[in-house]
């Protein structure tokens, strides 16, 4: 018997079970075999251990009252006013109002969209057709908020080509500055991010639907199922846990609601529908120099979002038996 082994006895018969030391050199061996893999992985490892975990002890200054002048150590201890001093703030409820419905609706009509034309895309027979179609659709995702933000202040203009479009369709007869109106951006900020994203929020649920098994669409085919009975009896089943762990994560973001797009649409004019959390945090933390009241801020946001994934992970379990833990 090796030493690296030892016998033991359950309901009647011996088993070779390895020992801790074993098991250890048995570790070591495929770390070494694996050598190249494990620097790559490592690497990525140090990377986070330096850029997302180091910077958490940063968090402390939520706590106190920080300013350049003197260390994080210095800083005299508030303990939560901070917390509720942005509870008790005038700009609370419409940063709050304005984060939530924005991310909200974004939810409900952005997380859809990308499963409906996945499952549209794996329908089309032309294969040139499909590779045109997607790279029209993939293209956005590639150009910056910065890019995209000059292109849609130029379309939404009073003369910009939608008001040339609307004027022609008879919709509107006079010319209207979209970016000017709040009433119009929370519907620019929506359609604009999913007109972004919807090619490339495809791909995962693409690359899912490729490894539903071609039997299953054959034996529908024989029971006389058209093509969107087949989509909804075949392939959503089969994509469901993707579409469930996609969700979950969807739900612990909702409280992010893209600072890049929000910062390059807005102006003083649609303040009020524009003022969101990550922007109250970037005019109070950066333009203002409050470092411990906007990460106060930030981390009470980064719980809330935290406390959302918890439940989402919760109910998704207890209901279709798919979680990320």
């Amino acid at each position: 018997m090796k030493a690296d082994t030892k016998v033991t006895k359950k309901d009647g018969h011996l088993f070779s079970v390895q020992t801790k030391k074993g098991r250890f050199r048995k570790l070591v061996k495929q770390v070494v075999a694996q050598r190249q893999l494990q620097v790559m992985a490592l690497l990525g490892v140090l990377w986070m251990i330096i850029f997302n975990y180091v910077p958490m002890y940063g968090l402390i200054i939520a706590f106190k009252e920080y300013s350049v002048i003197r260390t994080i150590a210095e800083a005299p201890w508030v303990g939560l006013a901070h917390f509720k001093e942005f509870i008790q703030d005038d700009a609370f409820w419409i940063v709050l109002k304005n984060t939530i419905g924005i991310s909200v609706i974004k939810l409900i009509i952005g997380f859809p969209l990308p499963i409906i034309f996945a499952l549209f895309m794996n329908e089309l027979t032309s294969l040139k057709f499909k590779k045109a179609v997607q790279t029209i659709t993939y293209l956005p995702h590639f150009l910056s908020w910065v890019v995209l933000g000059g292109i849609l202040t130029t379309w939404l203009a009073d003369v910009g080509i939608i008001n040339d479009i609307l004027i022609g369709l008879g919709v509107t007869n006079e010319r209207l500055s979209f970016l000017a109106e709040p009433d119009y951006f929370w519907g620019i900020v929506i359609i604009s991010d999913i007109w972004k994203e919807l090619g490339w929020s495809a791909i995962i649920y693409l690359a899912a639907i490729t490894s539903v098994s071609p039997e299953l669409y054959e034996a529908a085919t024989i029971d006389g199922a058209n093509k969107f009975q087949k989509m909804w009896h075949v392939t959503l089943p089969a994509i469901r846990p993707t579409i469930t762990i996609l969700f979950i994560l969807a739900v612990g973001n909702v409280l992010n609601t893209n600072f890049d797009q929000i910062l390059v649409l807005r102006n003083a004019l649609n303040e009020s529908a524009s003022n969101v959390i990550d922007i109250y945090v970037y005019q109070v933390g950066i333009q203002n120099a409050r470092y411990s009241y906007a990460t106060a801020v930030g981390l009470l946001k980064a719980i809330i979002a935290f406390i959302l994934l918890l439940a989402a992970n919760k109910v998704t379990k207890k209901l279709d038996g798919t979680s990320l833990f």
